[in-house]
C-alpha cells in the first residue's frame, strides 16, 4: 500500500449568490492524500462546519 499522509485547513468564503445575496462562511477542511506512481492523489475529502453548542445547528457565521 502506498503512502498516506492527511492536510486539515480553515477555509473562509466571502462573495456572492447567483441570486445577489451576500455569502461569509467558514468551513473546515480534511483531506486524505495517497501517493500513486509519484503523483498524490485526494483519496478522501470531509467538509464540515463549526457547531453552536447552545442551540446544535451549524453556525456559518463563525471565525477562527
Amino acid at each position: 500500500m502506498s503512502p498516506a499522509m492527511t492536510a486539515t485547513y480553515i477555509v473562509h468564503l466571502t462573495g456572492k449568490r447567483k441570486d445577489g445575496n451576500a455569502m461569509d462562511v467558514t468551513m473546515r477542511i480534511t483531506d486524505v492524500l495517497r501517493k500513486v506512481d509519484e503523483t498524490w492523489l485526494i483519496v478522501h475529502e470531509h467538509v464540515s462546519v463549526p457547531v453552536e453548542l447552545a442551540s446544535g445547528k451549524a453556525d456559518l457565521t463563525s471565525k477562527p
